[in-house]
């Protein structure tokens, strides 16, 4: 039904057509294979539509990142200057001077073409590492059940759905059995929509995502199963045509506003300083001087490599990231990570093994019964939905008993697929003689809808005291570390096909089957380590309060008490906010209930993750700061996480997590050197301006030493990071930059006064291009060595050593600097050589800088209590 990839469809056409007609009418319409699609098929189809992928997810083409470079806020104002100093400097002076101009133009292409080298290359391999996380759909082709990437999708593909799903395209049901589709990726609403293979709907529709035969691109498997064939793949569907108005995704993180805002607060003092800096000097200087000097000065203060340092420590952190079994989805969700204080987790399969033993099958009165096995059994056989591991563990034990012979004398007849609400699934299977009706799910469920026992063979009614001493049994059980599932049964149906919900009811409880599912032996050392470096561990589990304490206990995770669900519901957000503060640990919760407490704990002022596979853990790794998630769950899950473990294992969350925060140590250690130095340098050549008979730098030669100390500073992504920097989490904090700017670059300013004086009052230097070229290599030297006292809390090149790549750089441009002068280059832009004895400025000062500042270093660091 999908036209031609070039022509524009009628999506409301299409889908008013197939979702009146009948399934048999689509199927013969439609051309559907039983067999499904053949490689000639897919191959003509995949060149007719194209892949299956959404125009605004598609990876960039290399021009969006180069264009994005070049525009980025500081380029912008930097291109706007440069038009106005082609107006002031070329078309009004007597003579055009280009060189402003040119070395205005030198930054913005450098800026540009690193910014967009870095950028490209980070996220091609943020592409290439999610490829080893891609979800795939089941379709049958060629006779064969084959898992298939999203995007090799075609028309007219067989896809087969069960819980947990990710719909991969807009598809037409044909089979389905109690399906059940969460929409809120495209409504916004949170109640499950029923999906079947003939429309039930009576009312008009009101919307597309009303249609109740058709499943959207992007929505996902609640519960029960369908077949569905693909009529609309990429822009076509209906996912795509909304795309752009659907706000996936999470809001900005704080690290992303901060940054943002130190773009907007340092553009503002661009914006105030030109004309300040303008005023200071126009009364002694030409216009035209004064305005380029206000100009240069205002660039000076900006980290114009920002974007490119950002880029490459997030990128460089993602890789290595990769080698530590953990996959970067999202390369800002790396911050995050860093800055996690909490870790919100499911206990199965993170505190245990989630390799689950089927340990006890015990009739109502606690006796070992094969009977009850063999009914769970056969329920966890025959059902068809997200098979579970206690569906595993079942089947492995019942085949071990010989059961695997008894499910060939059984006919499955129908199935009632599990969902969270009801908390259980059923089976109906004929063995030639009675049909039954088997029942498996949570104890109280189960007990709710069973009226009679069935003991030893004879059949009577349940009573309070049986109840009671059943749930005596499942607490005990409970107490052991085993989690407790209820089987019942009944025969007397009085249907043979179309069974649902309603016919759970007057069910004969059989027993119980309990599982084992231990506590790993790394756990209980992986939350030490944790709680260690600062991150608090909160248990959110749908399991009983039992067994909760049970494994809780064993792996070091306590708490004055344990709070249910339930419990949760009764009170007002503001409660919740204050159980958090004492709790950790949180039972029998639903999926909302799990989202509501993640929710909670970020507005407390918390940087949350939350670790989760199931279908359940969707809303809480949408809601938390960064959600995590394994390579084994499921399509949602993955859909929803910023970050997937290769192995689900929490010694591995914390090797992440400690890469997060050396990618965040060394992307500060820039933004915090720039605003100390180059706030600064700004101060004291303004200061110097204003009591010099000429400017202390000229304009082009401001530009050129900003330019040499920002290329020494490229390779910070690479730097070593103190271990005790690592322990703990770090958020970014707009109040502590300011701080630490205020702090820092006065002293900084204090040494370049210090060279004003040395230079003009003991050396006696009164000559414009000497005072400027000792300025000029100052500036650049002064930087690069502060840089190693900025870059550490210790004592540099004693207690912490930068890495080799920061040592170079920062030794090679200090040298450079110091050469330019010399050069053709250094004379173009107004420079001299110098004698040998200024270098004794020069180089002494900045040594003198460091043994200060290493002083004034613990000085801040006792005030505020921190550094970087």
């Amino acid at each position: 039904m999908q036209s031609d990839k070039k022509e524009e469809v009628n999506v409301d056409k299409i889908y008013g057509h197939l979702s009146k007609i009948s399934d048999e009418e689509f199927i013969k319409e439609f051309n559907v294979k039983k067999e499904g699609l053949n490689d000639e098929d897919i191959s003509q189809r995949l060149n007719t539509y194209g892949h299956n992928e959404i125009t605004q997810a598609k990876p960039k083409k290399w021009y969006h990142y180069f264009i994005s470079s070049l525009f980025t806020p500081f380029n912008s104002i930097l291109i706007g200057i440069a038009i106005i100093l082609l107006y002031t400097d070329v078309y009004l002076a007597q003579e055009p001077n280009y060189a402003n101009i040119i070395v205005i133009l030198v930054l913005v292409v450098v800026s540009t073409l690193l910014d967009f080298v870095s950028e490209y290359r980070s996220n091609l391999a943020a592409e290439r590492l999610k490829q080893l996380v891609s979800s795939n759909a089941t379709v049958i082709r060629n006779n064969r059940k084959v898992k298939v990437p999203f995007k090799n999708l075609v028309v007219g593909d067989t896809v087969l759905l069960s819980a947990g799903d990710m719909i991969p395209a807009d598809l037409r049901i044909i089979e389905a059995k109690d399906l059940y589709v969460g929409q809120s990726s495209l409504t916004g609403e949170s109640d499950a929509i029923k999906k079947s293979v003939n429309s039930e709907t009576t009312n008009e529709i009101d919307s597309l995502s009303d249609l109740d035969t058709i499943c959207f691109m992007g929505t996902n498997v609640i519960s029960g199963s369908a077949k569905g064939i693909v009529i609309l793949t990429a822009d076509n569907t209906y996912f795509g045509k909304v795309a752009h108005t659907l706000t996936n995704g999470k809001p900005k993180t704080a690290f992303q506003k901060g940054i943002e805002n130190i773009s907007k607060l340092l553009i503002r003092f661009m914006v105030v300083l030109i004309p300040v800096v303008f005023l200071l000097n126009v009364w002694k200087h030409d216009i035209i001087i004064s305005f380029t000097f206000a100009v240069a000065i205002a660039i000076c203060i900006t980290p114009l490599l920002l974007p490119v340092i950002l880029s490459t420590c997030l990128s460089k952190g993602a890789l290595r990231m990769s080698k530590k079994k953990t996959i970067v989805k999202k390369l800002d969700s790396i911050q995050s990570f860093g800055a996690m204080n909490i870790l919100c987790t499911d206990k199965t399969g993170t505190l245990t093994e989630d390799k689950i033993v089927l340990e006890r099958y015990l009739d109502v009165l606690g006796t070992e019964n094969p009977r009850v096995l063999k009914h769970a059994f056969l329920n966890s056989y025959f059902q068809t939905g997200l098979r579970s591991n206690i569906d595993e563990a079942v089947i492995s034990r019942g085949v071990e008993n010989g059961m695997e012979e008894i499910s060939g004398k059984y006919t499955k007849i129908d199935e009632i697929p599990f969902d969270f609400s009801r908390r259980r699934l059923s089976v109906v299977v004929n063995d030639g003689t009675k049909t039954q009706l088997i029942t498996k799910g949570a104890v109280e469920e189960i007990l709710n809808i069973s009226t009679l026992i069935d003991y030893e063979g004879k059949v009577s009614p349940i009573t309070n005291e049986i109840k009671e001493n059943m749930k005596k049994i499942t607490k005990d059980l409970n107490k052991q570390g085993l989690r407790v599932v209820a089987v019942c049964q009944k025969n007397d149906l009085d249907k043979s096909s179309g069974f649902n919900v309603s016919d759970e009811k007057n069910m004969v409880l059989m027993g119980f089957i309990g599982f084992l599912d231990p506590p790993k032996e790394t756990a209980k050392s992986s939350i030490e380590k944790l709680n260690k470096n600062g991150i608090r561990v909160i248990v959110l589990t749908g399991d009983n309060i039992e067994v909760t304490r049970c494994v809780c206990n064993k792996v070091g995770i306590t708490s004055k008490k344990i709070i249910t669900g339930t419990q949760i519901d009764k009170l007002s957000d503001q409660g919740v906010i204050r159980l958090l503060r004492k709790t950790n640990i949180f039972a029998k919760l639903s999926p909302i209930q799990k989202a509501r407490i993640v929710r909670l704990l970020k507005e407390a002022g918390n940087i949350v993750g939350y670790m989760g596979d199931g279908i359940n853990d969707s809303p809480s790794l949408v809601n938390s700061d960064v959600g995590v998630s394994v390579d084994t769950a499921v399509d949602i899950a993955k859909e929803s996480a910023d970050i997937i473990l290769l192995e689900k294992d929490l010694h591995v969350l914390l090797d992440g997590v400690k890469e997060g925060r050396y990618t965040f140590a060394n992307l500060m250690k820039y933004i915090k050197l720039a605003a100390s130095f180059n706030f600064g340098e700004v101060m004291s050549v303004i200061i110097a301006s204003v009591f010099l008979p000429f400017l202390p730098e000229t304009p082009i030669q401001l530009l050129v030493e900003g330019l040499l100390y920002d290329f020494g500073q490229l390779t910070l992504p690479l730097d070593n990071v103190d271990e005790e920097y690592l322990d703990k989490p770090k958020k970014f904090n707009i109040k502590s930059l300011k701080n630490f700017m205020l702090f820092m670059g006065p002293l900084s300013s204090c040494f370049d006064l210090i060279v004003f004086a040395l230079v003009w009052f003991i050396f006696d230097i009164h000559e414009a291009a000497i005072f400027q070229t000792i300025w000029f290599s100052y500036g650049v030297v002064s930087n690069l060595v502060g840089l190693h006292v900025i870059r550490t809390a210790k004592i540099p090149f004693k207690q912490s050593h930068a890495s080799k790549y920061v040592y170079f750089s920062s030794l090679l441009f200090s040298i450079i600097a110091m050469i330019v002068p010399y050069t053709f280059l250094g004379r173009a832009i107004g420079l001299t050589a110098l004698a040998p004895k200024y270098f004794s400025i020069i180089i002494g000062v900045p040594i003198l800088y460091c043994f200060v500042a290493v002083f004034a270093k613990k000085v801040y660091i006792k005030k505020y209590g921190e550094w970087i």
